[in-house]
C-alpha cells in the first residue's frame, strides 16, 4: 500500500494468535486466588479510581500474567500485583488524558500500528526523532502508547512487540540512562508478560555504551526476548512491516491523522476514559453500587468531538 497514512489496527486476515496458554487445575486454582487476594487491596467502590482499578483487575489476562511473571510462586504473585496497583492508583495511566501528552506524538518517535505474525501489535520507538526535554509527560505518553496497544491487542493475545530503531540517533536525542531505568522498571514490574519481543535496529557503535549501562537492570525474561537486527521478514508479515525494514507497507506519518485514528479506535475521551460497550459496561455496571458509571467514576467531560474513523468508516462521539 504505497503512500499510506492508515494505521494498521488489526492483525493480517488469518493470523494465528500466539502463544495460546493452557493451565493446569492447580494453576487455574492459583489465578482465583490471586483474583480473590487483589479483591482484598481494591478502593472502596466510592472511590473514583475504583471502576478503573475494577476494569484492570476483571480483564482476564491480569491474574495470569501475574502468576506467570511469579513462575507460579503464590507470595511473589501477592507482592507483584500489591505493587502494581499502588503504582497504578498514583500514576491512573487508563486516564491519561489525549492532549496530556499529544505534543510527545507530533514527530513519530513513538508510533503504534501493525502487528506481527501472532498476532502482537507493532510498537516503533525512534529515538532519532525527539521533540521534547526530559519530563515525566514523556514517560506518560509511553504509558499512554502501552496502554494503546493492548486495547488493540486482539482476543487471546496478552503481548506487544517493541521495535527500537536507532537510524538518526545522537548522543543528544537518546534518552539517558536513568530514563530508560524508569521505563524498564515500569515495563518489567508493571506490564508483566507484556513484552512479547524487543528488537533493537540500527544501532550505531557510538551507543553501544547506553545497552551496556542498561544491561544490569533487563531481567534475564526480557533480555532473552531482546533481538538485535534480525531478519524482520521473519517475524512480520511483509504487508504490515514498515517499508524501513524491508516491508511492503509504505506507511506515511502525518501526526493529525495518526493521533485522530488511534484515539478513536480505541474510543478514548477527552478526559482519558474510555466509552465502555456490551459485556464490560455491564459488568463494571453490576460490580458497582452506584446507578452508573458516570457517577462512579465522577467523569467531567466539558465538551463533546465528533471523529470519524477513516478506518472502519464510522463515528465516534466524546
Amino acid at each position: 500500500m504505497p503512500g499510506t497514512s492508515q494505521v494498521l489496527t488489526s492483525p493480517l486476515e488469518g493470523t494465528i494468535v500466539t502463544p495460546i496458554y493452557n493451565y493446569t487445575e492447580e494453576q487455574q486454582a492459583q489465578i482465583e486466588a490471586l483474583r480473590e487476594y487483589a479483591a482484598t487491596l481494591q478502593l472502596p467502590e466510592d472511590d473514583p479510581y475504583y471502576s478503573w482499578e475494577l476494569r484492570f483487575l476483571d480483564k482476564p489476562d491480569t491474574m495470569p500474567r501475574y502468576m506467570r511473571a511469579a513462575k507460579w510462586k503464590f507470595e511473589d504473585a501477592k507482592k507483584r500485583i500489591e505493587k502494581t496497583m499502588e503504582w497504578r492508583r498514583e500514576f491512573q495511566p487508563d486516564l491519561i488524558p489525549p492532549e496530556e501528552v499529544r505534543i510527545e506524538s507530533e514527530t513519530g518517535k513513538i508510533i503504534l500500528t501493525g502487528f506481527d505474525k501472532d498476532g502482537r501489535p507493532i510498537l516503533y520507538m525512534r529515538p532519532g526523532r525527539e521533540n521534547t526535554e526530559t519530563s515525566p509527560r514523556q514517560l506518560r505518553h509511553l504509558v499512554w502508547c502501552l496502554e494503546r496497544a493492548k486495547d488493540l491487542m486482539p482476543p487471546g493475545q496478552e503481548s506487544l512487540m517493541i521495535i527500537v530503531d536507532y537510524k538518526t540517533t545522537t548522543l543528544r536525542t537518546n534518552p539517558s540512562i536513568s530514563v530508560a531505568r524508569k521505563v524498564l522498571t515500569i515495563l518489567q514490574q508493571h506490564y508483566v508478560e507484556t513484552l512479547g519481543r524487543a528488537i533493537v535496529v540500527n544501532l550505531p557503535p557510538l551507543l553501544n555504551f547506553f545497552y551496556k549501562g542498561i544491561s544490569p537492570f533487563l531481567d534475564p525474561v526480557t533480555r532473552d526476548k531482546m533481538r538485535f537486527n534480525p531478519d524482520l521478514l521473519e517475524l512480520i508479515p511483509k504487508e504490515h512491516l514498515d517499508a524501513d525494514f524491508g516491508g511492503e507497507y509504505e506507511y506515511e506519518f502525518e501526526p493529525v491523522s495518526y493521533w485522530e485514528q488511534i484515539v478513536s479506535k480505541c474510543r478514548i475521551a477527552l478526559d482519558g476514559t474510555r466509552l465502555l460497550e456490551g459485556s464490560e459496561s455491564s459488568k463494571l455496571s453490576r460490580r458497582s453500587s452506584n446507578s452508573t458509571l458516570v457517577a462512579q467514576t465522577n467523569i467531567k467531560v466539558k465538551q463533546s468531538v465528533v471523529v470519524a474513523d477513516p478506518i472502519l468508516g464510522s463515528v465516534s462521539v466524546y
